[in-house]
């Protein structure tokens, strides 16, 4: 039996702690627990002491159903201070010896010797393609022979402050950081499948704080970036339209919130209670889903802004597939996939088994993604699994998987 694994979302709107066997053809869940987050704006903290105890509460939850004492754990992190750049790294192969990992990780190394703005560190560095004496897209270069190994990287970076701010308060949770991994990526792993990577998708994580996109082409990561507009700006809009706290605005959302206000009946209405006033007021659902129209139609005008920006927009074959908390809203998918202009799905997370009830939505893609995404970053980056008791999986298998993830097949 393999050893238990531990993912933990940080989130605006909520911490998810699980514990889980990362198995092959599933995750078998033990453990979860789940808890409004408190001092996080936007994907970055804002109250680190308030932090702290909503992820401690957390932890205790997922520590309680799996009987498991959690010391360290997989983290996810988001926020506009995300950014990504792509570069190249170059390293030499000596006569009569075929490649090997220690070759691979110096044709890694170089390709993050990149300029890295003060204030900043690298987050991910993801292997796009290889090629090798010339060869282009060479899926996994471990064994062949060759004198020039090349590789395409995708290289991620945060802001050294958010990073060491999320930190700390995982830390003072007691709960040491495994790892940080960025939400998209972690998303994609839990709700993709092997076609829509190789095709080409973008991934789209709308979250209470921040939406994160990432775009998969040719089964690798070409682009990721965070859009500073989500599912808590809908909820703001609610507030100040119809004048109610901040916890009302988000109930009508989920139980009223519509993003098209055709599909709504003209005289259909429901009751608040607003600030200041005496007696409920009662609202038409279709100027509710005016308030949401609007909004979700700007979020959606970015996202595509960012998807021509990244100039990939033609190779998206797959289309899109929506996630996060903020996807589940009555409307979303069909103004997505008007502005967008290709086919969009929602993604939650697949093959789960055990206490899994309660993640089976795709409020909880990032905290599933977390736990093999974590596993095959840690062995791609060659830890010890001794060093890592929650490493007890074959390292070339998840080597394997890392490759399937991220390096294409070669094509003609």
């Amino acid at each position: 039996m393999n050893e238990l694994v531990v993912g933990l979302d940080v989130g605006t709107n909520k911490i998810c702690t699980v514990v889980a066997e990362v198995r092959t053809d599933d995750i078998f869940v033990v453990g979860v627990g789940i808890e409004p987050s408190q001092g996080m704006k936007k994907g970055i903290v804002s109250d680190i002491n308030s932090l702290s105890r909503a992820i401690s509460a957390s932890v205790h939850k997922a520590e309680r159903m799996s009987g498991y004492e959690i010391e360290r754990a997989f983290v996810s992190v988001a926020g506009n201070h995300i950014s990504s750049v792509n570069s190249r790294g170059v390293t030499g192969i000596p006569t009569q010896r075929s490649v090997s990992m220690d070759d691979v990780e110096k044709a890694m190394e170089a390709a993050r010797a990149i300029a890295i703005p003060h204030g900043r560190e690298v987050l991910h560095v993801v292997p796009r393609s290889f090629s090798l004496d010339g060869q282009e897209k060479v899926r996994s270069p471990i064994g062949m022979h060759g004198f020039r190994l090349e590789v395409e990287a995708h290289i991620i970076t945060a802001s050294s402050t958010s990073l060491a701010n999320l930190e700390q308060a995982v830390e003072s949770a007691g709960v040491f950081v495994d790892r940080f991994i960025l939400n998209p990526l972690a998303s994609g792993e839990a709700i993709l499948t092997d076609a829509e990577r190789d095709m080409g998708v973008v991934v789209i994580d709308i979250g209470g704080g921040t939406t994160d996109l990432a775009i998969f082409i040719d089964g690798t990561v070409w682009h990721t970036v965070v859009i500073p507009v989500s599912g808590s700006h809908v909820t703001n809009d609610i507030t100040h339209v119809i004048r109610i706290s901040a916890e009302d605005a988000e109930s009508v959302k989920l139980k009223y919130g519509c993003a098209i206000p055709k599909k709504v009946d003209s005289l259909e209405t429901f009751i608040v209670q607003p600030f200041g006033e005496g007696y409920p007021t009662e609202i038409k659902r279709r100027d509710l889903a005016l308030v949401i129209e609007a909004r979700v139609e700007e979020l959606f005008e970015k996202v595509l802004q960012e998807i021509k920006r990244s100039g990939y927009d033609g190779l998206l074959r797959a289309g899109a597939v929506l996630t996060g908390g903020g996807s589940q809203l009555d409307g979303l998918k069909e103004i997505a996939e008007s502005i967008l202009q290709m086919p969009v799905r929602i993604g939650k997370p697949e093959r789960l088994t055990g206490m899994a009830d309660s993640l089976k939505s795709p409020s909880f893609s990032t905290s599933i993604g977390l736990l093999r995404m974590g596993l095959m970053m840690d062995s791609a980056s060659g830890q010890n699994t001794q060093d890592n008791p929650t490493l007890n999986l074959n390292l070339w298998g998840m080597l394997q998987g890392l490759f399937r993830r991220f390096i294409p097949d070669d094509r003609e």
